[in-house]
C-alpha cells in the first residue's frame, strides 16, 4: 500500500527526535497547568504541535518575545509572557542516561542524524550545555530548516538531503502524530519514549547490540 515503507529494506540512516527520546523534558505538568489543567497528554501534544505560535517560533519566524506574548494570549494562560518564557527555556533538562552511548553504538550500523522541532532557545542549550553537537552526522532542526513535524515536507526534505530512499530511513519519535507523519512520507518510524524503548527498537532491527 502506498505510504507504507518496505519493512525488508535495510536501514541506512537512523534519525532521532531529541526531546522525549534522547533529552529529558520536564515541562509537561507546567504546560498542562498553562492550558487550564486536566488535559490528556496526547491532546496536550496535539494542541502544542498544531498551535500557530509554536509553529512560527519553531520555524524561526518570530522572536521569543512575540512567541511568549502570543502563547499567553492564545492559550489564556494564567501567567505573564515573561513567566511563561522563563519556564519554557528550562523545559529541556539534559541528556537521558545512556543517550550518548545509544547513539554512538548505533553509528556503527548506520548513519546518524536528528530531526527535531526546536527553537533558538532550546537548541542553544542542547548544543552547548548538553554537548550534543558531536553526536550526529546530520541535523534537521526546525528553526533552521523552517519545516516542522508532523508536516510532510519536513520528512521529504530530510530524505532528499540524505540522498537515500525513504524506506531506508528509520525515524524515532516520542509523539505518535509525528510517527504517523513520517510513515505517511514513506519512512520507517516507531514511537519510542526514552532510551530503553529506542534501544529495544534498534536492537530488533540489528542496529544496536541487544
Amino acid at each position: 500500500m502506498k505510504g507504507e515503507p518496505d519493512s525488508d529494506a535495510p536501514v541506512e540512516v537512523v534519525l532521532f527526535d531529541l526531546g522525549g527520546v534522547l533529552i529529558e523534558l520536564g515541562g509537561l505538568p507546567e504546560l498542562d497547568a498553562f492550558a487550564g489543567g486536566g488535559v490528556a497528554e496526547e491532546e496536550l501534544w496535539r494542541r502544542w504541535l498544531s498551535c500557530p505560535w509554536v509553529r512560527r517560533f519553531e520555524r524561526g519566524q518570530c522572536d521569543a518575545d512575540a512567541f511568549s506574548r502570543g502563547m499567553v494570549e492564545t492559550w489564556s494562560m494564567p501567567v505573564s509572557p515573561d513567566e511563561f518564557l522563563s519556564a519554557f527555556v528550562a523545559w529541556p533538562l539534559g541528556l537521558l542516561d545512556g543517550a550518548r552511548e545509544l547513539v554512538e553504538a548505533t553509528r556503527t550500523h548506520a548513519r546518524i542524524g536528528c530531526l527535531s522541532n526546536t527553537n533558538v532557545l532550546h537548541a542553544e542549550r542542547q548544543w552547548t550545555e548538553f554537548g550534543i553537537a558531536d553526536l550526529f552526522d546530520t541535523s534537521f532542526l526546525s528553526h533552521e530548516t523552517g519545516l516542522v513535524k508532523p508536516d510532510r515536507d519536513v520528512f521529504d526534505h530530510a530524505v532528499r538531503t540524505l540522498g537515500c530512499a525513504p524506506e531506508r530511513v528509520l525515524f524515532l519519535d516520542d509523539n505518535q502524530i509525528n510517527v504517523d507523519g513520517a510513515r505517511a512520507a514513506g519512512l520507517r518510524a516507531e514511537r519510542t519514549r526514552g532510551v530503553e524503548e529506542a534501544r529495544t527498537v534498534l536492537g530488533a532491527l540489528d542496529l544496536h547490540p541487544r
